[in-house]
């Protein structure tokens, strides 16, 4: 009598592909402004930068289209998404709905789960608080990503996650839209010190009216137009930001790929 044996299913063991890798090089280079608002990607360019084919380079850039950070202008090819008022407002209104179902079902977590994230989030209060003493607009505009990139991905929904990392550069692309350089506010510590105590002390309700009150507010000084502007220059952190788009990098491929 022969016996079976019995095999679990296994995960398939994710490989980063080349078509990842130039997304996430562009994805990252609008990021970080080196391909602005309404910069225009002309393909035989970019697979030179990066030293790939076009093959690969245009299914990534059809990647980007989809998630809405490129479009198609009246022109041909491609160009980085300029952000409009309206833009604004629904990138926020998602925003505000999506984070504070994340927070709550982070906080629905066992405590000994939740206490590795808190300590996460805690140390990116600490590195805004060490920009904003820097000056460092960019550094300060950095942890302010990773702060919700965590409470995103501790949420417990990849899904959701998935959103909330397009909408946070989204995020970024309205304030290069907005504002002629990269701009961050000051009371940003402060706020997100008042949303990690709300997670601490396992509060969701306050941690969903904080963080409303702080996305308002970011539309309402998104939208803002200068004369309108109630902050002062000591409110605020500018840093310098390229006036068109910057070559990337050759991709360093491993081998194989």
């Amino acid at each position: 009598m022969s016996s079976t044996r019995q095999v679990g299913r296994l995960a398939p063991v994710r490989r980063t592909s080349t078509v990842d890798l130039i997304a996430d090089c562009i994805r990252d280079a609008i990021l970080d402004g080196s391909l602005p608002p309404g910069a225009p990607l002309g393909e035989a360019e970019l697979a030179y930068q990066l030293g790939v084919s076009r093959g690969p380079l245009r299914e990534a850039m059809q990647r980007l289209t989809a998630e809405g950070l490129l479009v198609i202008p009246k022109r041909r090819g491609l160009a980085v998404r300029t952000m409009t008022a309206d833009d604004v407002r629904d990138i926020h209104w998602l925003r505000t709905r999506i984070e504070c179902e994340l927070g709550r079902r982070f906080l629905a977590l066992p405590p000994a789960d939740r206490k590795p994230v808190l300590k996460g989030l805690a140390a990116e209060v600490k590195r805004m608080q060490r920009a904003l003493k820097a000056d460092d607009a960019r550094e300060l505009g950095g942890a302010y990503l990773d702060f919700h990139r965590r409470i995103s991905v501790a949420g417990g929904s990849p899904r959701l996650a998935r959103m909330m990392g397009t909408l946070l550069i989204e995020t970024r692309l309205c304030t290069f839209s907005m504002y002629e350089h990269f701009e961050v506010h000051r009371d940003l510590a402060a706020e997100h010190l008042a949303l990690l105590d709300a997670l601490a002390e396992s509060d969701a309700d306050r941690y969903c009216d904080l963080l409303a009150a702080h996305l308002d507010e970011e539309v309402r000084r998104l939208l803002a137009e200068p004369e309108d502007s109630k902050e002062s220059e000591d409110e605020r952190l500018l840093a310098e930001t390229p006036d068109g788009p910057q070559p990337l990098h050759r991709l360093d491929l491993p081998e194989g790929l």
